[in-house]
């Protein structure tokens, strides 16, 4: 496991996206933005099931994370790890704090009827800051 240094988290902590790519079945990068958050010296995502995150990960749990400083575009933090973590325990009240984070509100509001949201614990394998 690599530390994320604190230039690193200090970058993950404010409003940054991420981009995250995982393998489809057939071996061809999927790449989505996404909301992120630091917890015990890993990363976290959330998404929902029937998305293509989950279970990309689920079936290869390498994943790629280029996330951008929204305050200088040219120092983006890139991260190569492995999902540790796909679940459910803990997963809405997450996406909850993600949502306060991000767009300021106690509670997420794009939630759809019947959604089941999915937590996604990212161990770093190698963290760099900067081009």
């Amino acid at each position: 496991m690599a530390e994320i240094p604190q230039e690193a988290r200090e970058i993950l902590d404010k409003e940054s996206f991420a981009h995250v790519a995982t393998l489809n079945a057939d071996g061809s990068p999927q790449v989505t933005p996404v909301w992120i958050s630091t917890e015990n010296g890993n990363v976290a995502i959330n998404t929902a099931e029937g998305r293509l995150k989950p279970d990309n990960l689920r079936r290869d749990p390498r994943v790629s994370i280029s996330v951008t400083d929204p305050e200088d575009a040219y120092k983006p933090v890139l991260i190569r790890g492995r999902a540790t973590e796909i679940t459910h325990e803990g997963a809405d009240e997450h996406i909850n704090e993600l949502a306060k984070k991000y767009l300021g509100e106690d509670e997420y509001p794009f939630r759809q009827p019947g959604e089941e949201r999915v937590k996604i614990v990212i161990e770093p394998e190698k963290v760099t800051v900067g081009q």
